[in-house]
């Protein structure tokens, strides 16, 4: 539960009209809470749900890190109150796995083409491509691109990142090199 620090401005009591109760489906569970009017839905759903899939990157809608999508559209958690969601419906990229922890097409594409690196932009990555790949959308590598324009990742320079979103949509592309065994680095 997040309660609003009484020493702020404009903060009343726990009891106060800062403090509000929701109630949102996350990954197709209901999960209710009481939040400060302020409270941003990423803060709550790593804070509050231990919900780790969307990441605190820049906590201003540039990167990406944090996308989710809400009631059925991609959305920056970062630039959502908690408040805002109440009575919604937000999915992680917790929601894209099978309950035992089978990967699903898109997230098996992003492991075969080595689509991430350090990971940090692979979540919001991947609730971006899902929408994608759920739209009506033609998907080529310049739609792939594009849709691709709000989410940062300072790691794997996108090529992997496309192909593996191309793959997902059934399209041949070539997987990455890898080393045989026993071949010199």
């Amino acid at each position: 539960m997040t309660i609003a620090d009484p020493t702020s401005p404009g903060d009343t009591t726990p009891d106060g009209p800062d403090i509000h109760a929701i109630e949102v489906t996350v990954d197709g569970r209901t999960e209710q809470g009481t939040v400060s009017s302020r409270t941003l839905l990423v803060h709550w759903l790593r804070d509050d749900l231990d919900k780790r899939g969307p990441k605190i990157g820049c906590d201003t809608g540039n990167c990406g890190a944090c996308t989710v999508r809400w009631d059925g559209r991609i959305a920056k958690s970062c630039m959502i109150l908690a408040v805002q969601a109440d009575g919604t419906e937000v999915e992680t990229a917790a929601s894209l796995a099978a309950e035992d922890g089978t990967l699903n097409n898109l997230q098996r594409c992003f492991k075969e083409h080595h689509a991430l690196q350090c990971g940090y932009c692979t979540s919001g990555m991947l609730m971006t491509a899902t929408d994608l790949l759920e739209s009506d959308a033609e998907i080529t590598e310049q739609s792939v691109r594009r849709s691709l324009k709000g989410n940062i990742c300072r790691c794997t320079g996108y090529e992997n990142i496309v192909r593996a979103i191309r793959s997902a949509a059934g399209q041949d592309v070539p997987k990455p090199h890898s080393r045989e065994e026993g071949e010199e680095q």
